[in-house]
């Protein structure tokens, strides 16, 4: 005999039990539940509470005490009169310029680049395309620290050095984010490209009208990575670059920390600089992002 599950009556005690439950139907204990927020919480206060301490930091004025005990996390008179002392005391607004052009350059060609060869290696069948595959892995696996002489006298003989193309180069196409492309290509249906191609469209086209509008998400996610990495690297422009007008952000702002080391003030506001174009990109291309996810998921 089958059984039939009752409702409760009640709306309230209905609500109670989706309140209760996750997203599989099965019931989370009260307990449960609250050990899940603490966890979030204690993340949440790790990841973001060094930034918000920063900013908190950057907005507090020559008077108030920094250092006091217990801590004081909300300033008591805010101003931004700290900003205004990091444009005054380096060019921060060129050093912002060059990232940002070095940023949006890495960003260009890791799209474009990443698109073809993820492209090319999960959609077209040609000699070798396993063995490709399998460098491109392999690529990652080799640290940045390990290379890096090898590219600086590549840059040093292509006359690139001190030069922000020079910079851009060796970063220009990931091997993440050409896997990354290659899974999302890959969990397209092939019948979507075989029906292209029985109504007489060529590779290019299936490539662009078909395949590419369909891993959006995967291309923000590219963009994301890109524009993070060129815009919070330091080692490679410091290695490569030497005249100052072309300092990107990050090298500018270590004199902040190497001339006013004691001015705490100083040094948050400089960071709170360099990070809000993330989190602006970020806010921009979070609904495309978290749907990259999904797309570019690595599949056995």
């Amino acid at each position: 005999m089958e059984k039939v599950r009752t409702e409760p009556a009640d709306p309230a005690d209905r609500a109670r039990e989706r309140r209760l439950t996750d997203q599989h139907g099965r019931r989370v204990h009260v307990g449960e539940l609250l050990w899940r927020y603490v966890l979030l919480l204690a993340v949440l206060a790790l990841t973001v509470g060094p930034f918000l301490w920063q900013l908190s930091t950057s907005l507090k004025g020559p008077t108030e005490d920094i250092y006091s005990s217990p801590p004081s996390f909300l300033p008591g008179h805010p101003t931004l009169h700290n900003y205004t002392r990091v444009a005054d005391t380096i060019p921060v607004w060129d050093y912002a310029l060059n990232s940002l052009k070095v940023a949006a350059a890495n960003v260009v060609t890791n799209c474009v680049g990443s698109a073809l060869a993820g492209y090319a290696l999960a959609r077209l069948r040609y000699r070798g395309r396993g063995a490709t595959t399998l460098v491109f892995v392999l690529a990652m696996l080799v640290p940045v620290e390990g290379i890096v002489i090898a590219q600086f006298t590549t840059m040093r003989e292509l006359g690139l050095n001190n030069t922000l193309i020079g910079v851009v180069l060796p970063g220009a196409i990931g091997a993440m984010n050409v896997l990354l492309m290659r899974n999302a290509f890959r969990n397209l249906p092939y019948e979507i490209e075989e029906a292209a191609y029985v109504d007489g469209a060529n590779v290019w086209q299936r490539f662009r009208r078909i395949a590419l509008p369909s891993v959006k998400g995967t291309l923000a996610v590219v963009a994301i990575f890109a524009f993070m990495g060129a815009w919070d690297d330091f080692l490679w422009p410091l290695i490569v670059l030497s005249d100052p007008s072309k300092f990107t952000l990050t090298i500018g702002l270590n004199y902040l920390h190497g001339t006013f080391a004691n001015d705490e003030r100083l040094v948050a506001a400089g960071t709170v600089i360099a990070v809000a174009p993330l989190i602006a990109l970020f806010a921009c291309l979070q609904r495309y992002f978290f749907r990259g996810v999904g797309e570019g998921a690595v599949k056995g």
